[in-house]
């Protein structure tokens, strides 16, 4: 039987799948995303699964970078508040290239993107996730969605505000502190992204074709273990440890 949850090897009580949530409000109305489709940059490639990525999103430093977009307005000026958000739950290949786009895709339902909005705030973003990475490892959005937030809901996180507030701050510092809130799972399973400047953007989790955590491989990339980086707050930024 395969192991499709981080609750596997992670000790974690089931929450709600929210998005490392402050405060999340889904609307009356969903936004409908337009289509997303393969381009001469990003085309079709069917090609074996390897393994996967779990990618989360650090909203405060998202938000300041894309507040004034339309895209980031439920997100980012509706009142919603988040921490991490789920950016997506990716297949990846068994070398350096990646399986994406396998096959041609209708709209997300609504009633599906509505399940997702408070994991994903961005229902085009959703709609991306689905047609370039979900057509290849699922057979419908609803089952890609719901095990990605499977995944998504089981991860704890370190006091981001505390860490934020060091001045000495690394790539591997982060990915000790957030190893050190996930039983089963160690620095070398995730990658740490950040902008130009050293702000973190995002952390991407490393697991193997079972869905549990494994050694993130060398050439997937990432910040150097002792890159500075720097976590932007927020100004309605509080303690992120969930409980």
């Amino acid at each position: 039987m395969i192991r499709t949850a981080l609750a596997v090897v992670l000790l974690a009580v089931p929450v709600a799948a929210e998005a490392q949530g402050y405060a999340c409000a889904v609307p009356a109305r969903v936004p409908r995303p337009r289509a997303d489709v393969p381009t001469p940059d990003q085309p079709r490639r069917v090609l074996a699964i390897g393994g996967y990525t779990l990618a989360v999103t650090w909203a405060p430093q998202y938000c300041r970078a894309n507040a004034r977009e339309a895209a980031a307005k439920f997100e980012c000026g509706s009142g919603n508040r988040f921490g991490f958000t789920l950016h997506g739950l990716w297949p990846d290949g068994e070398g350096a290239e990646w399986p994406q786009y396998c096959r041609p895709t209708g709209i997300v339902p609504p009633t599906v993107v509505r399940g997702q909005l408070c994991a994903t705030p961005s229902a085009q973003l959703i709609q991306h996730e689905w047609a370039k990475h979900g057509t290849c490892m699922s057979q419908s959005p609803a089952d890609y969605f719901a095990e990605a937030r499977r995944l998504y809901a089981r991860l704890r996180y370190p006091d981001m505000v505390a860490l934020s507030r060091r001045t000495d701050l690394t790539a591997r510092d982060l990915a000790s502190a957030v190893a050190a809130a996930n039983r089963g799972v160690s620095a070398d399973m995730m990658r740490i992204t950040a902008n130009k400047a050293g702000w973190v953007e995002e952390i991407w989790f490393c697991l193997d074709r079972q869905r549990l955590p494994v050694r993130c491989p060398s050439h997937q990339g990432g910040l150097a273990a002792d890159a500075p980086i720097k976590i932007w707050r927020g100004p309605s930024a509080r303690s992120s440890r969930r409980r």
